[in-house]
């Protein structure tokens, strides 16, 4: 009897979480399914219940329900905790524990790329939703502390800053302010959903005078692959790291969670690509 995954979320159709989840199941031999599953805001409990009832054995969590999800679980994971939010949910003999892969698998998909020394860099991160929460815990966790944010709105930056639960230094600006900055950065993180398709010529703000060769820029974005801030830190000469590798990384953290199997991620990483480069 197969066991039951999937993803909650609304809307859910665009996920390709069930194309890689899938393809780990059947690459691992392991008899399981992975669905998309749309659940509307005032049915989220009754689909927490459900997930009891049903026997599904794990979930991944997206938006609008990371943080409102939190209450109805049974337990939650330090990683979760500290980010204030769910993507994974694990149903463990029917004890429903939420965990947060989304900053871990951030940070795997640049650690290869940040050559400066973690305490020393000077980082720029754009936004302030719950992604940008996630990423910024999990920089700090990982010894970042030199962190500028920057934001449409100074004070939703300032309770970003606020809520992470470690010591960082760095200015907090609106991006009006910003525009009249003059700083060079080691690592700046795109975190806003700007310049995502089918708005595929926008940019959060303008990089000529933020980078220099060594500089990583990172855009979340994974639809286009490559974004219109990405070509513009590519074109100033940054190495540059588009949002797949986020992307997959989460996934396979909360695979392993479920599993105790750690996936390919290349495996993974050229499912979405394949999947992206088709469509577009």
């Amino acid at each position: 009897m197969e066991e039951i995954f999937g993803v909650i979320g609304d809307p859910i159709g665009h996920s390709m979480s069930p194309l890689i989840h899938n393809d780990a199941f059947k690459h691992h031999h392991i008899k399981g399914v992975y669905l998309p599953f749309q659940v509307k805001q005032e049915h989220l409990k009754e689909a927490v219940e459900g997930i009891k009832a049903l026997g599904i054995k794990g979930l991944n969590v997206t938006i609008p329900h990371k943080v409102s999800i939190m209450p109805m679980l049974d337990e939650i994971d330090e990683s979760a905790r500290l980010i204030g939010a769910v993507n994974t949910v694990q149903n463990r003999d029917g004890k429903l524990i939420g965990y947060n892969t989304d900053g871990v698998g951030f940070y795997k998909s640049i650690k290869p790329f940040v050559q400066k020394e973690h305490s020393e860099a000077q980082v720029l991160l754009i936004g302030a939703g719950g992604a940008a929460r996630a990423i910024l815990t999990t920089l700090a966790k990982e010894g970042f502390v030199n962190i500028d944010l920057v934001n449409r709105t100074k004070e939703r930056a300032q309770q970003l800053k606020e809520l992470c639960p470690f010591q960082i230094n760095g200015k907090i600006y609106s991006l009006e302010e910003f525009r009249h900055t003059v700083k060079i950065y080691d690592l700046i993180v795109q975190t806003t959903s700007i310049g995502m398709s089918p708005h595929v010529h926008a940019k959060p703000l303008e990089l000529s005078g933020l980078i220099h060769e060594q500089t990583v820029v990172t855009d979340i974005i994974y639809n286009p692959l490559q974004t219109a801030f990405l070509k513009e830190a590519k074109k100033l000469g940054a190495k540059t790291v588009d949002g797949v590798g986020m992307f997959v990384h989460q996934a396979a953290q909360a695979f392993q969670l479920w599993t105790g199997i750690e996936p390919n991620v290349q495996r993974m990483k050229n499912i979405v690509y394949e999947k992206l480069r088709g469509a577009s």
